[in-house]
């Protein structure tokens, strides 16, 4: 699924981080960007919400480059039904949410502003680029579902210029100053470990950040007033218990994100565990689908 919050159009954090992917033993049918109706087929795995304790913490944080291509595999899961998100570059369809065209390894909309932002920033690297043309028609559209100016031909466009790396480049980096990186930062200012780290990073990538009452921001509002994070004394499966209580509650606000299965059969699933750090192997589901990592 792939549905977000008009309102990331506000706030970006501009900070620049290239990607750093490492390996990650995965099992799982990958779907094909072409066919995004087809059901993913998943080696059957134990049950989700069998309790493995877990006591060791990590040192590490969400970016560092294994956790981060574990967060990778665990967003695609939910956004495009595969562990293989490096495949979805070229991914890019309107899925009747009122964004306009989805594509791209995070769900760019053209109706949500980041993606022009990510078309600028290519075009700003490489000019003369397949997708540059588009600018104007993406600048009209911005803040709505229209096609004016984009139909027939944008998406072959698009899966065209996913071929080439500086545009594989540029989603990477758009990704990380406007999602990952925020998310990383308030994580570990609030004194989270990986996994709350990566529930922040989901909610953002969903969610976006403003002032709307479902955006991340006011999402970790709302949980700082049922309790506190580490940072400011509290303890940290009871303050992110309260950050996903009030994850669903933002989710069950617009239809679109009324199954909320990638934080009860996955996020929640690992804090119960006490995994609180993202220590392999994973077994969680989304939308009725198994998943396995490790």
């Amino acid at each position: 699924m792939r549905s977000r919050s008009i309102a990331r159009t506000a706030t970006r954090v501009t900070l620049g981080l290239a990607l750093l992917a490492v390996p990650a033993t995965a099992v799982a049918a990958t779907a094909s960007p072409a066919d995004r109706t087809a059901p993913p087929a998943h080696t059957a795995q134990p049950a989700p919400n069998a309790t493995i304790p877990y006591t060791a913490r990590a040192a590490v944080g969400l970016d560092d480059p294994a956790k981060k291509e574990l967060a990778m595999q665990l967003v695609s899961s939910a956004e495009n039904s595969s562990l293989d998100w490096k495949a979805q570059y070229q991914y890019i369809e309107d899925i009747g949410d009122r964004r306009g065209y989805t594509g791209g390894i995070i769900g760019f909309t053209s109706g949500t502003h980041d993606m022009l932002e990510l078309v600028e920033l290519y075009t700003k690297r490489k000019p003369d680029n397949v997708l540059a043309p588009y600018l104007p028609a993406l600048r009209k559209v911005d803040g709505s579902d229209s096609h004016a100016g984009l139909d027939p031909n944008y998406p072959k466009d698009w899966r065209k210029a996913a071929q080439d790396p500086a545009f594989r480049k540029a989603q990477d980096d758009e990704r990380d100053r406007v999602y990952f990186n925020p998310a990383v930062k308030q994580g570990k200012a609030d004194g989270i470990g990986v996994l709350g780290q990566f529930a922040y990073y989901d909610a953002i990538v969903m969610h976006g950040d403003s002032d709307d009452k479902t955006s991340f921001s006011n999402i970790r509002k709302r949980a700082l007033a049922k309790a506190k994070p580490p940072a400011q004394g509290g303890d940290e499966k009871t303050y992110l218990n309260a950050f996903l209580d009030a994850r669903v509650w933002a989710m069950k606000q617009e239809e679109a994100h009324s199954d909320t299965s990638r934080v009860d059969t996955e996020q929640r699933v690992f804090l119960k565990n006490g995994n609180l750090d993202l220590h392999t192997p994973l077994a969680w589901k989304v939308y009725g689908d198994d998943y396995h990592i490790g």
